[in-house]
């Protein structure tokens, strides 16, 4: 069974997923969107989310050069030169302010480096796929032709049925007992010969033994290994 693909980031440095990836855009397009109006708020409510001395340091800089253009503001129609200051400050809001926050998003919304982790996933897709390897053993154990037909441990065919990764060591190919752990090329072909020599194999400790496999590999081997006689 192929696992999903993992996701694939839109920014090639952005290790978050999309949902929390667009928060953080967002997030950082404010000073520019909003004119640079809304750049303090956008670094004081980070500052408050994260505790960090940079985002108090930045939040408290905005802070006061938002209210130096509002104290500006009432006198940019009379004067030249409350409208040029006001000009400027407003640039540093909106601009420098989106820049800024473009620059530390990623620490602001992932500072571990953790959101595109997902470990609850993969744990749960293991478990799966031991669940769909003790089934798909006990229906090859109870009917060994039906388990032939769905082709159970064969992954050399085509097939249908989802057997968690087994490999049917009485009839897979030499190219598929590579699948199983720490089995390479040499060991499957003198598993190919052993096999056609002996007639097949019942356990992963007789095939260890017969085919004088390292010890070390049994217990791995018979984790994903099935005997369909």
């Amino acid at each position: 069974m192929n696992a999903p693909a993992p996701y694939e980031p839109k920014v090639p440095s952005d290790s978050m997923p999309p949902g929390r990836a667009a928060l953080s855009v967002t997030w950082a397009a404010l000073p520019f969107l909003t004119l640079g109006y809304a750049t303090p708020f956008t670094f004081a409510a980070a500052a408050l989310w994260r505790r960090s001395l940079h985002l108090l340091v930045a939040s408290a800089a905005y802070i006061g050069i938002f209210a130096v253009m509002c104290f500006l503001l009432p006198d940019i129609g009379d004067e030249e030169g409350p409208r040029s200051a006001v000009g400027v400050l407003m640039f540093l809001l909106a601009v420098v302010g989106c820049a800024h926050a473009f620059l530390i998003r990623l620490r602001v919304f992932d500072p571990d480096g953790m959101s595109g982790v997902d470990n609850d996933a993969v744990v749960e897709r293991v478990r799966r796929q031991r669940l769909l390897r003790q089934k798909a053993r006990e229906l090859a154990a109870s009917d060994p032709g039906l388990a032939k037909e769905l082709r159970i441990g064969r992954p050399d065919l085509p097939r249908q049925y989802q057997d968690g990764g087994l490999v049917d060591v009485n009839h897979a190919s030499a190219q598929a007992l590579t699948l199983l752990p720490g089995i390479t090329p040499e060991l499957a072909a003198t598993i190919e010969r052993v096999r056609a020599e002996t007639g097949g194999f019942v356990s992963a400790e007789e095939l260890s033994a017969v085919a004088g496999l390292p010890p070390a590999l049994t217990g791995d081997i018979a984790d994903y290994a099935v005997f369909i006689r």
